[in-house]
């Protein structure tokens, strides 16, 4: 199976932030900044593996500034590295002030995704991804690190639920 260059996996979605999406004091909810992080890694995801895609697990998410209504909302993803049938995907989310021009970095996440058979809907190996500028080699490094942080965690999360 050939592997794919980074580049072939990078997505941008921009959304303005609804009055619907408000609360109480006029600033987007985290919960459609969560729901719009899982689009966009999938968007990746999927572009990666040229098939169906499930979310496995989503790391910590820090809101650095909030997003208020009316603002327009950028993110942009990759996949950060392969591992047979799961991947790691970086967001970065960052907001536009399109009156002043401002614009700051809001959040970043890796979410990893489980690529999925068609026919039996039982993971299934992707093709590796082939990182080529120094920023991709370095994320593709630590995505390797990140990747034994959370199967340590499933592990202790598995141990305390057969304790419980």
């Amino acid at each position: 199976m050939e592997g794919r260059a980074v580049r072939e996996s990078v997505s941008e979605i921009a959304e303005f932030a609804l009055p619907i999406y408000a609360n109480p004091l006029g600033y987007l909810l985290g919960g459609r900044i969560m729901h719009l992080v899982d689009l966009a890694a999938a968007t990746a995801a999927m572009r990666h593996a040229r098939r169906s895609v499930v979310t496995a697990s989503v790391d910590s998410m820090t809101f650095l500034h909030p997003v208020r209504i009316g603002q327009l909302v950028t993110l942009k993803s990759s996949v950060n590295r392969v591992f047979r049938s799961s991947m790691e995907v970086g967001v970065k989310v960052t907001v536009e002030d399109l009156r002043t021009g401002e614009v700051q970095h809001t959040n970043s996440c890796y979410l990893t995704f489980v690529a999925l058979d068609d026919e039996t809907g039982r993971p299934v190996a992707i093709p590796s991804v082939i990182p080529v500028s120094d920023t991709e080699q370095r994320r593709y490094a630590e995505a390797g690190i990140r990747r034994v942080a959370r199967l340590d965690q499933k592990r202790q999360a598995l141990n305390h639920e057969e304790q419980s």
